[in-house]
């Protein structure tokens, strides 16, 4: 069986603000096709972190390679550009445009054709846009304007724009934030397939420890900026220190969690 490439390597990523250590020294490593969430409660750094990883913020000191290239603290639109996609807490999409032109505009901006952007959405990529939509599960409302769709296939949507790039890497920051139990986990069994099925790989917060133990093949845990504990999830979930924090913040470990009956 092939060992899959090393996608994304961080190495002792840190970011402070005046006094305070927002990232400190944190490194891990995620492979093609692997499903890597990143938990800790609020404040920990994950933002922070994320926005580190696709050049929105620029680290004190750190590095991030992407497939052995060293993108750290490149602009934005060149990370997105070598392959790495974000979907963010709050969606952020065009309302007054169609389900479909919000995917063309990624898709124009992907093919550096942004100079004449507006004028060249309507008719570019239309084939490439409604295949992603599909892909989805939004198809069918390719010709409505965004502002009209329910939340949950705002989601949908969003994903469909952050694979337009062909992405290697997806960043998503808390994906099913504000979504319906049973929308989270259609979402992220979505997302988990295409993953895998394009050996892309995910990072990515969220709260929900049930979609994080469900869909995740490895956990990274920050607080106070640091990476306290690593591994699969039911090393983390024994974790004492990872359980004193979450404990803390009113998320029960119950029998769901545990390994096997009685234990």
């Amino acid at each position: 069986m092939s060992v899959a490439p090393v996608l994304l390597a961080v190495e002792d990523l840190t970011k402070s603000y005046g006094g305070v250590h927002a990232v400190c020294g944190v490194s891990f490593q995620l492979a093609a096709g692997e499903i890597l969430a990143l938990i800790g409660p609020n404040g920990a750094g994950k933002s922070t972190c994320f926005d580190m990883l696709n050049g929105q913020r620029k680290p004190d000191r750190g590095r991030v390679q992407l497939l052995g290239e060293d993108i750290t603290a490149r602009p934005p639109r060149e990370v997105w550009r070598l392959g790495v996609g974000r979907t963010f807490q709050i969606t952020a999409t065009f309302p007054t445009m169609t389900v479909r032109e919000n995917v063309q505009v990624a898709l124009v901006s992907h093919a550096g054709a942004t100079y004449n952007m507006w004028r060249s959405t309507p008719g570019f990529a239309r084939a490439e846009a409604e295949r992603l939509l599909e892909l989805v599960g939004v198809g069918g409302y390719a010709e409505r304007p965004c502002g009209e769709l329910a939340y949950g296939d705002l989601k949908r949507l969003e994903l469909a724009v952050a694979l337009a790039n062909q992405p290697r890497l997806l960043l998503m920051d808390e994906p099913t934030a504000g979504m319906a139990p049973r929308e989270r986990i259609e979402l992220m069994r979505l997302t988990a397939r295409i993953a895998r099925e394009q050996s892309i790989g995910v990072l990515f917060t969220e709260h929900d420890m049930d979609v994080v133990f469900e869909h995740a093949d490895r956990i990274l845990v920050l607080n106070r900026g640091e990476l306290i504990a690593e591994g699969l999830p039911a090393e983390v979930r024994r974790d004492p220190q990872v359980r004193a924090i979450y404990l803390g913040e009113g998320l029960v470990y119950d029998a769901r969690h545990q390994e096997g009956a009685g234990a």
